[in-house]
């Protein structure tokens, strides 16, 4: 049995992903490649999960704070600077791992960036002009009509990314889902293990995601989030400021609301953050699905995982 060339472990927030990563650490030589769009940014650190510098130091984890804040960070930039760590880290003799839960990367880096068309200024405006009149939830209604793929996939209340599928649609008279089927894999030379962290029980993800959440206050995410808040160069239109749970304490920080609040407005917002990682993961079927809350059953697939990693 052939060694892959890399393993990508996936899965909703607070399924377990980095503690699986991280046992298998302690059986075979891998370092990890974050696939997390907030652990980018410098500063980001307990809101976004980011692996403290013991765990850094111990296991070898990329890119991690490669980017200030106030700059932006593509999926294209993922895709470029995964390609150059997985290369690194199979020149030098160990396995890649990637992990994390930001699925527009994984996507993008298995199936590639679909060429899409340049933006059309007039065609968002119109877009916006309706949303106004309408509301997002209608247009999204609208998107699914015409492209139930990327309806699918996208929630009703995530303006940014109905926007850009209406346009697409209307300045191509092609969906963005036909689009991005049409485009090549990056990774389409690579042999790639993937394995999805998929729990039956939600209700127990949901209590987790909760638990979660509080360690990240007790371990001072309000006061990270002010310091953030503070900084002279960071606007308030920043894309990470957008993270889930920055977004949130940000507004209570600047009066929206009580801090109690803001908690449960960020826990809601994990929730239906999980919520859109499981169906990215449902819509591909190249992902091996694991039970994370069921010990035996995951130690099994662990040992499955350290196989593979041995196997030549």
């Amino acid at each position: 049995m052939k060694a892959p060339d890399a393993i990508l472990i996936a899965g909703p927030t607070a399924s377990g992903k980095s503690d699986l990563a991280l046992e298998l650490a302690e059986r075979v030589p891998i370092e990890i490649v974050s696939v997390d769009s907030s652990q980018v940014y410098r500063g980001f650190d307990i809101g976004s999960a980011k692996p403290d510098p013991a765990t850094r130091a111990r296991v070898p984890h990329h890119l991690i704070d490669i980017r200030d804040p106030h700059q932006s960070y593509s999926a294209g930039e993922f895709v470029a600077d995964a390609l150059v760590a997985i290369k690194d880290i199979r020149d030098r003799g160990r396995m890649p791992v990637l992990v994390g839960g930001t699925m527009l990367y994984f996507n993008a880096l298995v199936r590639g960036i679909a060429p899409l068309p340049t933006a059309s200024p007039q065609t968002r405006a119109q877009i916006d002009a309706r949303a106004a009149r309408l509301g997002w939830p209608a247009l999204h209604a609208e998107l699914a009509a015409i492209d139930p793929e990327a309806a699918q996939r996208i929630h009703p209340n995530d303006p940014q990314r109905i926007q850009r599928a209406l346009e697409v649609h209307a300045v191509s008279g092609r969906s963005i889902s036909d689009w991005q089927r049409a485009t090549q894999a990056p990774t389409a030379g690579l042999a790639l293990a993937r394995y999805a962290l998929v729990p039956a029980d939600r209700g127990l993800l949901h209590v987790r995601i909760a638990q979660r959440f509080e360690r990240m206050m007790a371990a001072g995410f309000l006061a990270e989030v002010e310091t953030l808040r503070c900084r002279p160069d960071l606007p308030r239109s920043a894309a990470a400021l957008r993270a889930v749970g920055y977004r949130q304490l940000m507004a209570h920080l600047e009066g929206g609301g009580s801090l109690d609040e803001a908690v449960q407005r960020a826990v809601a917002a994990s929730r239906q953050l999980a919520k859109r990682q499981l169906t990215w993961i449902k819509a591909d079927p190249g992902w091996q699905r694991l039970e994370p809350f069921d010990r035996q059953t995951l130690a099994h697939w662990v040992d499955e995982i350290v196989f593979v990693c041995r196997a030549s």
